[in-house]
């Protein structure tokens, strides 16, 4: 059904019975994922479907060890049925977060809903030139989400600092952009955005986090861990490359940020650190959310206009 999303509930005897997820199984030797899907879609639901481009590949380690290896489906053939006795479901996307699912589809859902590119901004040196450079990165790149981080500048002046933050989250959200303040929930508050915590204030048990959308950077599992028990929207984890403000330090690489992705496979996490445009596609294959970046969404000097 055109701009809804398939369904099905798992049926009794199964692991997480009654709960519901995206129809497919388990690759057979020889198989490749894209075939194992369309194996799968024919014998469950009787389709004949054409695979296609990678969605999102999410390890886990429990309560069973497995990735979930996620395409799309371009077209199929004959009305889906559920041959194993399956309840299906045809869900606009905006409602697929009220359907109980496994831990592995939740990361699923956060793809299809949520923005694959997050902007995070560097420190103002002239605030007309960084809220201009702002509007150009979302305008240029169609970020959808923006994390207004200047903790430099934020402590050096605090007032002029607010000041600009009230202009930036103004515009944002005239242009329908998910903004988010980095560690102040005093400014949260005041103008109804996300707060993202540091890895400091996540692991604190003094704050009183109440009322506010949160959002976490971590930098081990036991912080993936918290940002999840707390209800977080999403986590940052990282650095996964050499960053230009940490010269000379190696990024933990792709393989352990999917290692740690996959002890918390329920919260959406993106790749941070040195990365951009160009890594949103193995960021995903991976396990993440897509990247946060702010030198890979930045203008670069000469070109700050919107």
């Amino acid at each position: 059904m055109r701009g809804r999303i398939l369904l099905a509930r798992r049926t009794q005897g199964r692991d997480l019975a009654g709960r519901w997820e995206f129809p497919g199984g388990k690759v057979e030797a020889g198989e490749t994922p894209q075939q194992a899907l369309q194996r799968e879609l024919q014998e469950e639901l009787g389709i004949d479907a054409t695979v296609g481009s990678p969605i999102i590949a999410v390890p886990q380690h429990a309560p069973k060890a497995l990735t979930l290896d996620v395409h799309e489906v371009r077209s199929y053939r004959n009305a889906p049925r559920g041959l194993d006795g399956q309840a299906l479901a045809w869900v606009p996307p905006d409602k697929l977060t009220q359907y109980p699912m496994p831990p592995a589809d939740g990361p699923v859902v956060a793809a299809l809903l949520q923005p694959e590119r997050m902007l995070v901004t560097p420190e103002p040196d002239d605030a007309d030139r960084w809220l201009r450079s702002l509007q150009a990165a979302v305008v240029r790149h169609d970020l959808r989400r923006v994390q207004l981080r200047a903790p430099i500048f934020a402590a050096a002046h605090p007032e002029a600092w607010r000041a600009l933050v009230g202009r930036a989250s103004a515009w944002l959200r005239e242009q329908g952009v998910d903004a988010w303040i980095n560690g102040d929930a005093g400014l949260a508050r005041e103008l109804d955005i996300g707060l993202h915590l540091r890895s400091s204030q996540l692991m604190s048990t003094d704050e009183d986090w109440n009322g506010l959308r949160l959002a976490a950077s971590c930098h081990s599992v036991a912080e993936l861990d918290a940002a999840a028990t707390l209800g977080c929207a999403f986590a940052f984890l990282g650095p996964v490359k050499e960053t230009r403000s940490h010269p000379g330090v190696a990024g933990i690489g792709w393989e352990v940020f999917r290692e740690m992705r996959a002890h918390v496979p329920a919260i959406p996490v993106y790749a941070l650190g040195g990365l951009g445009m160009d890594d949103v596609a193995i960021a995903r294959g991976n396990g993440a959310q897509g990247v946060a970046a702010i030198s890979g969404f930045w203008p670069t000097a000469g070109h700050d206009q919107a």
